[in-house]
């Protein structure tokens, strides 16, 4: 049953019991931003390219990035609608490798004519701090105007890392949108442990 719910515009918003919220900014580019040099250090960092076989992976590096930052929405599907979503011709998936282990998701959506959305970029605390995240950059603008598009585009939300909205405008985004998204906490129905995210604590 979808349930309603009227919101303010110019004070407070009670939830429902259950229920999170989140500010969700939207950006995007229109053409390719001047290229910028990869930090230094980080030759050893690399992409592999994954896809429905590795679900499991996927799953775990997706819970791995995303529980201090209440990334919900793969983990609440179906496991047999997230493997159709990498297993899409028009999706391309990456593993940030170094030293042969995983440290970071890229995610690329091509599934609109003439658009790529960043779906999921992240990396792991080992490699934060250390340029990791521009190289990443690099990659995903590199991949993504690689296409024929004519529009790259990316949504954060205050659930997420604060810096996000300030390192995409500094990557080349321009925020266009923002809006207001409520959903169920993942954690009350054991989609996500019930400890994570404390700077949101669970209203049950």
């Amino acid at each position: 049953m979808t349930q309603t719910l009227t919101i303010s515009l110019t004070g407070t918003t009670d939830l429902p019991p259950g229920k999170i919220a989140a500010i969700v900014t939207s950006l995007e580019m229109f053409a390719r931003p001047p290229e910028r040099p990869d930090p230094p250090g980080l030759e050893g960092f690399a992409l592999e390219r994954i896809g429905a076989d590795e679900l499991d992976r996927y799953l775990a590096m997706y819970r791995r990035l995303g529980e201090s930052w209440m990334w919900f929405s793969r983990l609440v599907k179906p496991r047999g609608e997230v493997a159709a979503i990498l297993g899409d011709a028009n999706v391309e998936t990456y593993m940030v490798r170094r030293e042969g282990a995983d440290h970071g998701l890229l995610e690329l959506d091509f599934r609109v004519a003439g658009e790529a959305e960043l779906a999921f970029f992240g990396l792991d605390e080992a490699v934060v701090g250390k340029g990791a995240g521009r190289w990443l950059m690099n990659r995903a603008l590199a991949l993504a105007w690689a296409k024929p598009i004519g529009r790259f585009w990316v949504h954060t939300c205050t659930l997420d890392h604060p810096s996000a909205p300030e390192f995409y405008q500094r990557s080349g985004f321009t925020v266009f949108k923002r809006g207001v998204e409520v959903d169920d906490d993942p954690r009350l129905k054991g989609q996500m442990r019930p400890d994570c995210a404390p700077h949101h604590p669970v209203i049950g």
